[in-house]
């Protein structure tokens, strides 16, 4: 059953509250009022409309993706990523390599297809982000209660035990084997079931995604809810923000019903690559020429191992520990199952020897490594859609061969008996003596396969404006009313999942607006 004041497709144009502007020629507009108006509701979007609607303000959540309830989600992989990703959770990033990026796209945005790891931002993180970019209030004695605050609301704590799988506890023993760093992971879930359809929807509602949290709790406060609505551009006279425009998102490929929103702020909360994507197409200029640069991604690798004994890596919980022994470097490693159809596309075989290899699914272990990149790219506006370039260096592609090394030995130390690389042209390892040979091969970045879902950076805060695109609490500089929550604010990447930091951002981004005082719709509308 759907909440009230949860708007889908199905409730336009007849939203209540709203009014229909009729125009010759062209096609109603949908208007509406309010205070503030979020864009976005995943880890950034759905925490900043429920701080404030809790506060009292009139709040519109616009989503561009559909309301798909907990009830809903299923198995089925192919159906989930049709459904709750962007553009089928296959867009790149053009550069040598290409990386292929995923985003949610629906009510709870990327948080309902995330792993669930529930993250502080380390604290030599925020210290450089003050040092460095003069962020204020940033610290983690400062950021402590803004942290506890979120971990509260989303149920952060450590997996029931008997939810870890066997692909899990052969990362952890084989880490603890070789003396490394690992530590078992903080999730946002309650009694998580073990079901490891993280990426594809929580069909228990364990995982504490906004879908289940944030965004009822902002229902519960008053604020309404939009979803299949895509916002083109904010509207502006001057530098003063006046709302949104936008039109709904309909099964075809024709637009729906165009919609004007009328507010006096408006944040934010699209994610990465279309937060900027929008602000490029409103004209918004940043007085430091830096809108769109400053893209971090996390490039990810994983390695397929095979197992002589059989290990069924969909039982039990995605992503139990991470191992951080070489966190210095840069490098954190954890396991990661995915479901065979994905699998089975993303290894380097065809025909009757991909069968083969499929054929042993039950016995494979894929771990990933996580990589805090040096370099960054950038998020450009080309025919009004946000395309990402980015390069990764010849610093971090070695970093990424050595990794990779590290991980395989200790996969091989738990008696793997082969191991398929994500380097293309290199041959599959059959034993740790192979693993010897790949730290001294030189591996061309053109050859890597590389993934991520943490993209960062391109609306850069800090308090040097020739420098930054917004302020330490989240302001667009140049801008009167405009703000930004969400990943696009991290000034570097950070190391480690980036949601609780997203989220923690959120927070303060909500508290400077109801700092400010409440302006009621009728003044600005």
């Amino acid at each position: 059953m759907k909440p009230d004041r949860l708007y889908t497709r199905e409730d336009w144009p007849h939203i209540p509250g709203s009014t229909r502007r009729r125009r010759a020629f062209r096609k109603d507009v949908v208007e509406l009022d309010c205070d503030v108006v979020v864009v976005g509701s995943g880890a950034g979007g759905a925490v900043v409309a429920s701080e404030l609607a809790e506060g009292g303000l009139n709040v519109t959540v616009v989503e561009e993706g559909g309301y798909h309830p907990t009830e809903s989600f299923t198995p089925d992989a192919g159906d989930a990523i049709r459904r709750l990703y962007r553009d089928g959770g296959a867009i790149m990033a053009l550069g040598d390599p290409p990386v292929t990026y995923s985003e949610g796209r629906c009510v709870g945005g990327s948080t309902v297809i995330n792993g669930g790891m529930t993250w502080r931002t380390p604290e030599k993180i925020l210290g450089r982000w003050a040092r460095e970019d003069w962020v204020e209030g940033i610290t983690a004695a400062e950021m402590d209660s803004t942290f506890q605050r979120v971990e509260r609301f989303v149920s952060a704590k450590h997996q029931d035990p008997w939810t870890v799988g066997k692909d899990n506890k052969i990362l952890h023993e084989g880490a603890l084997k070789r003396d490394w760093d690992v530590i078992p992971n903080i999730r946002n879930q309650f009694h998580c079931a073990g079901t490891n359809n993280c990426a594809f929807g929580c069909p228990t509602g364990a995982k504490r995604s906004t879908l289940v949290t944030y965004i009822p709790r902002s229902l519960h406060f008053g604020a309404r809810v939009l979803a299949n609505c895509r916002v083109d551009r904010v509207t502006s006279q001057g530098k003063r923000i006046t709302g949104v425009e936008g039109h709904l998102v309909t099964t075809t490929k024709q637009n729906g019903f165009p919609f004007r929103i009328h507010a006096r702020r408006v944040v934010l909360s699209a994610g990465a690559i279309h937060t900027p994507g929008i602000l490029f197409r409103s004209g918004v200029v940043s007085p430091s020429g830096r809108l769109g640069h400053n893209l971090s991604l996390h490039p990810n690798v994983k390695v397929t191992a095979i197992f002589d004994e059989e290990i069924r890596g969909w039982e039990g919980v995605h992503q139990a520990y991470q191992v951080r022994e070489f966190q210095s470097e840069g490098l954190v490693f954890a396991a990661v199952n995915i479901p065979p159809s994905i699998a089975g596309m993303t290894l380097p075989f065809y025909g009757a020897e991909l069968r083969d290899l499929m054929k042993d699914y039950p016995r494979m272990v894929i771990a990933g490594m996580l990589l805090e990149d040096t370099e960054t790219g950038r998020v450009r506006n080309v025919a009004g859609k946000p395309v990402a370039t980015y390069q990764l260096s010849d610093f971090d592609g070695q970093r990424l061969v050595r990794g990779t090394a590290l991980l395989c030995e200790m996969l091989f130390g738990m008696g793997a008996q082969r191991i398929v690389l994500p380097f293309e042209g290199v041959p599959d390892l059959k034993s740790a003596d192979d693993v010897k040979r790949l730290y001294a091969q030189k591996i061309p970045k053109e050859c890597m396969e590389l993934v991520t879902v943490h993209m960062m950076g391109t609306c850069a805060m800090g308090g040097d404006r020739a420098r930054h695109v917004c302020d330490s609490w989240g302001r667009v500089y140049d801008t009167e009313g405009l703000l930004v929550a969400d990943a696009s604010l991290f000034p570097s990447p950070i190391g480690v999942n980036p949601m609780e930091t997203i989220m923690a951002l959120a927070t303060r981004v909500a508290a400077t607006i109801l700092a400010e005082g409440r302006v009621p719709a009728k003044a600005y509308a």
